[in-house]
């Protein structure tokens, strides 16, 4: 919009519940990949994936913080925005790739992780930045509560009707894969009308499906290749969406020097969390981890949208970091591929 004005805010407006389906469906897929089950008999993953998430979130924390200058509350945000890894990028680009092997599901494993991690640190940040901007404790504690128990409702809600319908059908069909879709879709809805974050949401539903999916109804039914079509308008929509008009060289810097922390921080816990895996390998995977994801934006803009006199201008820096990791990220995941 800031280069050729072609692309409105009316029309930004009228693509969002798009992206929301978009980026719901991706993160459905990301919670059905989340097999917690594989880090109880794998200590070693266990504590790689706890200093990946640590490791990322203090010091992107301390560099906005202290380098950069941002209040505690604001600090936090960027770090809960910019720890996770980009669900969409690593299985597109696996996908693409026909990539297998075990560098390929640790990149899995570790992207769904970060993920829920940075969901849990979005819900406590909401929760910082009512406590230094509003009066009212009482915001504090509501509205991340709210955003979680509403989320982890529907969620359950949307994987009850699919596996409750799916049932019925033949496994692996069609029939099955409309059903997915469809509860997918209502879940999307209802989150919007009841104002919690989509993505969220949709992760859980996931998640719960995984887990409540004891007779495998819904394990070998997987969405269509189309829905990748959808991924094109998330990432539009994501590019779209950024403040290119805010942009000045001390922020560009600002967000490289984010970006080089983060990967300093990922790569390092790869590499001293130790374990079978060779250590070129554990590069690898610290390598492929790196696209920062497109929900980056959504959690930035929905932490900014509580007061946007402050919001705004505050996460600059993590919408600049995935405008550039949305060029360089592709490119690196598939390089350890």
């Amino acid at each position: 919009p800031s280069a050729l004005g072609w692309i409105s805010i009316e029309a930004l407006a009228q693509a969002r519940p798009i992206a929301d389906a978009a980026l719901g469906l991706l993160m459905m897929e990301v919670g059905r990949h989340l097999d917690l089950s594989w880090l109880r008999r794998n200590p070693e993953l266990l504590r790689s994936t706890l200093a990946d998430i640590t490791l990322s979130f203090a010091l992107i924390f301390i560099f906005a913080l202290w380098l950069v200058g941002l209040t505690p509350a604001w600090a936090a945000a960027t770090a809960a925005v910019t720890m996770a890894s980009a669900p969409a990028v690593v299985l597109l680009t696996i996908e693409e790739a026909r990539a297998q092997g075990q560098v390929t599901e640790r990149i899995i494993l570790h992207t769904a992780i970060s993920s829920a991690a940075s969901f849990v640190a979005f819900a406590v940040v909401l929760g910082i930045v009512h406590a230094e901007l509003s009066e009212d404790w009482l915001n504090a504690l509501v509205h991340p509560l709210w955003v979680v128990v509403g989320a982890l409702l529907v969620g359950g809600i949307g994987s009850w009707l699919a596996l409750r319908i799916a049932k019925t059908l033949p496994k692996g069909s069609l029939a099955q894969v409309f059903v997915l879709i469809a509860c997918a879709l209502l879940a999307v809805g209802i989150a919007r009308m009841l104002a919690v974050p989509v993505f969220l949401t949709l992760f859980l539903m996931g998640v719960l499906l995984s887990s409540r999916d004891r007779q495998q109804t819904l394990r070998y039914t997987s969405l269509p290749e189309g829905h990748w079509l959808l991924a094109i308008v998330l990432f539009v929509f994501v590019g779209a969406s950024l403040p290119w008009q805010d942009f000045t060289w001390l922020a560009g810097m600002q967000a490289l020097g984010l970006l080089l922390v983060r990967a300093a921080a990922k790569t390092g816990a790869m590499a001293w969390s130790g374990g079978s895996m060779s250590w070129p390998k554990r590069l690898l995977v610290g390598m492929g981890i790196q696209p920062l994801s497109a929900t980056a934006v959504f959690m930035a803009y929905e932490i900014a949208s509580l007061y946007p006199e402050v919001g705004r201008s505050a996460l600059t820096l993590p919408l600049f970091a995935a405008a550039m990791m949305e060029l360089v990220g592709p490119a690196l995941c598939r390089l350890a591929l």
